[in-house]
């Protein structure tokens, strides 16, 4: 939870750098991408497709902001992977019940690990629950098998778990099945999923999200680059190649 309030306490302090960060995510937004908002008006896509290449016409210092102010580097985060002092962070915010989401964990994320194995990228997960009740409880599963130190395989086995369409339920006999399946402590597991804290953490990185103009999920920030909605893992690499080259 320290970490979603000093991410909320970083946004309210640099209002002024957060107005560019906002005006550079309404510039990007609209272009094709595939990222998914709460909106009923926005539909459910029935087959995630790949989104345009994000524009990286953006100041200097919403840049910077993004570079070096947003990424969080906490020792010991069970949401992140990666050397604290990679060049390059990509920090991901998402939906659990997000089929885009699902497919970037499922078909990208993989791909990029061994930039994360070289010490060049860290990988830093955020939620923003979007879609009710349902997100923010599997957001919390997820935390609480983080407590354990399991945060990253219990994402990939959920989202592997659920359908990349629509906006799936997410059951609790589904989520006892992971649990046993990556042999994590049933009663520790039950306790932690129950506790406050986690709900609040999950409410402390979608404020911050929400504060940032964010409106969709999928959405990175790479560096300096912003970039929102799905794409192929090619897109990504070659973001992250251009941020460490920029360092």
């Amino acid at each position: 939870m320290g970490q979603g309030i000093r991410g909320r306490t970083v946004v309210a302090v640099a209002v002024a750098v957060v107005v560019l960060v906002v005006a550079l995510l309404a510039q990007n937004r609209g272009v094709g991408q595939s990222g998914e908002t709460a909106s009923p008006e926005a539909g459910t896509p029935s087959q995630p497709s790949p989104s345009a290449s994000p524009s990286v016409d953006a100041s200097a210092k919403a840049k910077a902001f993004m570079r070096d102010e947003l990424p969080r580097r906490a020792k010991d985060d069970p949401l992140a992977k990666g050397a604290i002092d990679a060049p390059v962070v990509l920090t991901e915010w998402a939906d659990y019940r997000c089929p885009y989401c699902s497919l970037w964990v499922e078909q990208v994320l993989p791909k990029l690990q061994p930039y994360v194995n070289d010490g060049s990228l860290r990988i830093e997960f955020r939620d923003l629950a979007l879609f009710g009740d349902e997100s923010v409880s599997a957001a919390t599963a997820a935390r609480a098998a983080g407590r354990q130190g399991k945060y990253f395989e219990f994402q990939q086995a959920l989202f592997g778990a659920l359908p990349n369409t629509g906006h799936p339920d997410v059951p609790d006999d589904l989520v006892y099945s992971i649990v046993d399946r990556l042999g994590l402590d049933r009663q520790r597991f039950a306790t932690d999923w129950a506790d406050p804290e986690l709900k609040e953490a999950v409410a402390a990185d979608t404020a911050e999200a929400q504060q940032l103009g964010i409106q969709s999920t999928p959405a990175f920030v790479i560096g300096g680059q912003y970039f929102e909605g799905y794409a192929e893992a090619d897109v990504f690499i070659d973001m992250i190649k251009d941020q460490i080259a920029q360092r």
